[in-house]
């Protein structure tokens, strides 16, 4: 965050959107650089934070987890090159397959939800 705002210092608000791990919020920014320096920094930024349903580490995790149990199973590979055989070939399968993502949850669903109009 402090290469951010040292990168747009000329700016009068940053607006940010992240998730919700520990560095994201005004106390490590305190912790790391003082109460005066993080509290200026923190007050540079409009912060919104990514529900965390739908962070980027539980997308990463969903991803993780369908790679492990569809690709490798329970099968212990001990070289990278057998790793990136089978991990090349079940990507080729799955892009194959190319399913559509059936999206249930709505525009207005969303807005309900963040009650914004």
């Amino acid at each position: 965050m402090k290469s951010i705002y040292e990168d747009y210092k000329y700016c009068s608000k940053i607006n940010l959107v992240v998730d919700n791990y520990k560095t994201h919020f005004k106390t490590a920014l305190i912790e790391s650089f003082g109460e005066k320096e993080g509290t200026k920094i923190w007050n540079k930024f409009d912060i919104y934070y990514t529900p965390t349903h739908a962070s980027w580490l539980n997308q990463a995790e969903i991803a993780i987890g369908m790679y492990s149990r569809q690709c490798l199973g329970k099968t212990r590979i001990d070289n990278i090159k057998e790793l990136s055989k089978k991990t090349k070939a079940w990507n080729r399968i799955i892009n194959d397959k190319s399913l559509p993502i059936k999206w249930r949850f709505t525009k207005k669903d969303a807005r309900d939800k963040f009650d914004y109009q």
